[in-house]
């Protein structure tokens, strides 16, 4: 297999940062005005980009699979868990993303719902057939085309060409909420990262320049969500590109984001499901998570996932603060033992204290302090329970 080189690392997480869902999201912004609301945003990205850095970092220092280094922290069998979650997370984050992009664009050519909801999962699974390694030139034209187009819509909002007149309602949300709100996003592409990192030429310099172009880039559709939010007095993206008389290029917009974006959950689920059970094969399973995300977003309604990604954060935020302190701090690695009972016992500690933490209104939202909580113990168990060195 064809190694990737930093450029094309940074060209997939271009394509994953350019969502409709993270544009969505960005909308839930509005309650908190510009200035907070930007705060947020740039200190939840920070937070949750350092964790996909040290998370991808892993995966291209060894050479496995986002999985794979699980079985690292919670041993072969116990890193089945994740990888079975992962899979679960990723279903759903492909039926959501079929959805989001079908509804959008039938927004602008009313053709239904379902119809685009085929058209978007076919071109998915012709970026499947055609590989993370072969995409080349189709890669770089719909990153080329996508950078330009959100230009062009980034501004159109934030000139107010699109407005609709009246500031948007929104329900308030209190600071920490919408820190661990950005915190969410990039969060959810952690048992993700290393999936592709793996394959990099230069492991470090790709990670740093993956993590670096999906946190910008991130951070981006956030603002362009809450500045239609704000300054349109409009929620729906898909609305603002028709008044500003965008047409075709908002299909293209709405369509490329949503293909390259799922794209890559599709593709994990594959991998992931191949840590799960040698007997199959990622392309073949990555078809099949695609058409069942065609089958989930014909016949359910997704309009609110926050619920969603903060179950998420809940679930991979313990996960990778155990994965941190295990590689980087006490460089033990148990993936030689079945079931590491002392990793699975800190991971429950930290979901625990994480949906405890969501009741509490901390101003730097869930993630940061479970994480911290979550690395210490795991810290102090290390030292009483070694395990064999990594390196």
């Amino acid at each position: 297999m064809k190694k990737l080189t930093a450029f094309q690392s940074s060209l997939i997480w271009f394509g994953a940062g350019v969502s409709i869902a993270e544009i969505l999201t960005g909308t839930y912004f509005a309650s908190l005005g510009m200035i907070r609301g930007t705060a947020a945003i740039l200190l939840g990205h920070l937070i949750g980009c350092a964790l996909m850095y040290f998370a991808g970092l892993i995966g291209g220092q060894t050479g496995k699979s986002a999985m794979e280094t699980v079985k690292m922290s919670f041993g072969a069998k116990g890193g089945l868990f994740f990888a079975a979650l992962n899979v679960l997370q990723l279903v759903g984050w492909t039926a959501i993303m079929i959805y989001d992009g079908a509804l959008a664009t039938d927004e602008i050519f009313a053709a239904g719902r379902w119809i685009w909801c085929l058209v978007i999962g076919g071109l998915i699974v012709l970026w499947i057939v055609v590989g993370i390694t072969n995409l080349g030139v189709l890669n770089k034209i719909s990153m080329t085309a996508l950078f330009i187009l959100t230009i062009v819509l980034s501004v159109i909002i934030f000139t107010g060409k699109g407005a609709a007149g009246t500031a948007a309602a929104a329900d308030a949300m209190s600071f920490g909420a919408a820190v661990e709100l950005a915190v969410a996003m990039p969060l959810s592409w952690l048992p993700l990262i290393s999936d592709y990192t793996r394959e990099a030429v230069r492991p470090a310099r790709a990670t740093l320049a993956s993590v670096v172009t999906y946190g910008a880039v991130s951070c981006w559709m956030y603002f362009i969500g809450m500045g239609a939010a704000i300054f349109t007095g409009e929620s729906d993206i898909a609305r603002v590109m028709v008044r500003a008389g965008l047409g075709i290029a908002a299909l293209i917009i709405l369509i490329l984001s949503t293909v390259t974006t799922t794209f890559l959950d599709a593709w994990s689920a594959g991998i992931s499901a191949e840590s799960l059970t040698p007997h199959v094969k990622g392309r073949t399973v990555a078809i099949a998570v695609t058409v069942v995300g065609i089958i989930g977003a014909v016949c359910f309604r997704m309009d609110d996932i926050t619920g969603f990604l903060y179950l998420i954060g809940s679930v991979f935020a313990p996960m990778i603060a155990v994965q941190i302190a295990d590689y980087f701090v006490l460089h033990q690695d148990r993936s030689d033992r079945g079931v590491d009972v002392r990793g699975l016992v800190l991971w429950a500690v930290g979901f625990a204290l994480y949906r405890w933490l969501m009741t509490v209104d901390t101003p730097v939202g869930s993630t940061l302090p479970d994480m911290a909580v979550t690395m210490l113990l795991t810290v102090l168990a290390g030292k009483l329970w070694p395990g064999k060195k990594n390196r």
